[in-house]
Parts: structure tokens; C-alpha cells; sequence
């Protein structure tokens, strides 16, 4: 029996960890990954002490600050059921149930696919979710990145330095990435931008070949010649696990918590991108994580 599990241990789950640790609280983490989206971002310019870090770097300083305490750290591992009787019951993925006195749910959030045809074809065969995972494969490469946020433009930025061209295909007909990644974008010789346009249908033989785009005010078709396809176009919240009694989320499929960090659930908390917080940023969700592993600690002080 743990007084907390924490699910996730990205930014929100490694904080709380370090919080409910601190507080001599009996603690499990468990979590597909350590690190969570932050181990896919290139380089962190905006946390607070580094002027500039790998998101990898950050990941792992985190980790390491947590594994000085006696910790259950479970990787490679996914929430299925939660269930509250007298005390919380978790539903693994590998068949195990773990019991605790309260929960926080930090899960962040998922890749976003396009939908279109061939992408989950040849997902690992030129499809990629994760530029920094998988751009240096296609050095002195021709590439596409689907997405206009900064995600999309970090993405670009980074692929320019590995590969010889950049295409970005960009629905609407502006960037929505911070002024300073645009001007990046705008100076890279290599990087050329179509607005207005989607990807209709990925294809090629073994990998992929080449991405059919349409633009949106002509309904002109033509065909881009590719060896790979970056997807960046936003993420989803990592909710689709069952819950009884029903967790309360917004149409974005977020849990809704108050400024404590609580759900409707007592003594069920959440943090970091996957709440309906707003500004989904590693500093935010770290702060959130702190403040939800606190919000637990008294919760338990009162019983």
C-alpha cells in the first residue's frame, strides 16, 4: 500500500514525485517513459537556471534528483482501469493492481496523427511523430513537416541543419509559433513554406516516397517527393484510460481540477498537460506537479 502513485513522469510527475518524497510520503511512479514529451524537445531555452539545455538533459536531472530517495519506479508501464473502493486500485497494462491512498495523475499528452492515407502504413518507415528522436536519419534528406505551431517550427529548424531540404505544409495561412522561431524559419535558405495547404495521402513502395498536398482555396492537387514525413500538429491527453467513479473533463478530453490540483474525485489529483490548466509549458507543469503532490499530503494529514 503507497500513500501516493503518481501515473506519468514527465515534468508534472517527476515534480510531484520529488514533492511527496520530501514529505516522507511511501511513493510509486509509474509511467511509460521517463520524461515524457520533454525528452523529444531539442533544446529547452525558457526553464528557469539553464540558458539552454536538452530537453533529454532536463529529463534526466529530474530523474536523478528523485532516485536519491526510496522510490517504486515502474517504466514501461500504462494505466488501464482506476478504480476507488476504500483506497485506489490501479489497473496495469502487465496485469498487476496497485493499491494507494491517493493518486496523481500526471500523463501528459500524445502525438496528434493527421488521419490521412498511408500514415499508419509507414508510421516508423519515414512517418515520424519525433523529430528529435528521428531526424538524423534523413541527413542530406528531403523531409516534410506537417504543422504550423512550435512544435512544427522546431521541428523545421532542427531538420534544416541535418537535411538538404524542408518542406513545411502549413493549413492556415500564417505560422502560430513564437516571432523568434518565424524569423529562424524565414532566414533557413532551405526550408520552404506552403501555407494554405494538407497532406492528403502519404505513400511509396517499402518507406515512404512521396506526400500528395492539396491547397485549400484552389483545391489544387500536387504531389511532393519526400523521404519522410515529421507530424506536427498538436497533442492529445493521455485520458483514455477507464475510471470509476467518472473523472469530470472538458470537450478537450482534459481533467478538470481546481487551484489545488483536485479532481472531482477525492483523493485523486492531476497535473500538467494533461488538466485543463492553461499554457502548457515544462515550468508550469512542473509548478503544477508540486502543488498537486502538496494538495495530497494534507489530504492525508486529515483523514
Amino acid at each position: 500500500m503507497y500513500d501516493t502513485a503518481i501515473y506519468g513522469a514527465g515534468p508534472a510527475g517527476l515534480s510531484a514525485a520529488l514533492y511527496t518524497l520530501r514529505k516522507n510520503m511511501k511513493t510509486a511512479l509509474i509511467s511509460k517513459d521517463i520524461g515524457g514529451q520533454v525528452i523529444t524537445t531539442w533544446d529547452v531555452e525558457n526553464y528557469p537556471g539553464f540558458k539552454k539545455i536538452g530537453g533529454y538533459d532536463l529529463s534526466k536531472k529530474m530523474e536523478e534528483q528523485i532516485t536519491q530517495f526510496p522510490i517504486a519506479l515502474d517504466e514501461g508501464v500504462s494505466l488501464v482501469k482506476l478504480e476507488k473502493k476504500s483506497v485506489f486500485e490501479a489497473h496495469l497494462d502487465n496485469g498487476k493492481v496497485l493499491k494507494s491512498k491517493t493518486v496523481i495523475l500526471a500523463l501528459g499528452k500524445k502525438y496528434q496523427e493527421l488521419g490521412v492515407k498511408g500514415e499508419k502504413k509507414f508510421t516508423g518507415k519515414g512517418v515520424s511523430y519525433c523529430s528529435t528522436c528521428d531526424a538524423p536519419l534523413f541527413k542530406n534528406k528531403t523531409t516534410v513537416v506537417a504543422g504550423g505551431g512550435n512544435a512544427a517550427a522546431e521541428a523545421l529548424l532542427e531538420l534544416s541543419k541535418i537535411a538538404s531540404k524542408v518542406y513545411a505544409v502549413i493549413r492556415k495561412e500564417h505560422f502560430r509559433a513564437d516571432p523568434v522561431l518565424i524569423q529562424k524559419i524565414e532566414e533557413t535558405k532551405n526550408i520552404e513554406i506552403l501555407f494554405n495547404h494538407s497532406i492528403q495521402e502519404i505513400s511509396g513502395n517499402e518507406f515512404v516516397e512521396k506526400v500528395m498536398i492539396q491547397k485549400k482555396d484552389t483545391n489544387e492537387v500536387k504531389t511532393l517527393e519526400t523521404d519522410a514525413v515529421f507530424v506536427e500538429i498538436g497533442l492529445v491527453p493521455n485520458t483514455s484510460f477507464e475510471c470509476v467513479p467518472s473523472l469530470t473533463i472538458n470537450d478537450q478530453k482534459e481533467i478538470r481540477v481546481n487551484n489545488k490540483g483536485e479532481t472531482n474525485i477525492k483523493g485523486l489529483f492531476a497535473a500538467g498537460d494533461v488538466t485543463d490548466i492553461p499554457e502548457k509549458q515544462i515550468v508550469i507543469a512542473a509548478g503544477e506537479g508540486a502543488k498537486a503532490a502538496l494538495s495530497a499530503f494534507r489530504y492525508l494529514q486529515n483523514q
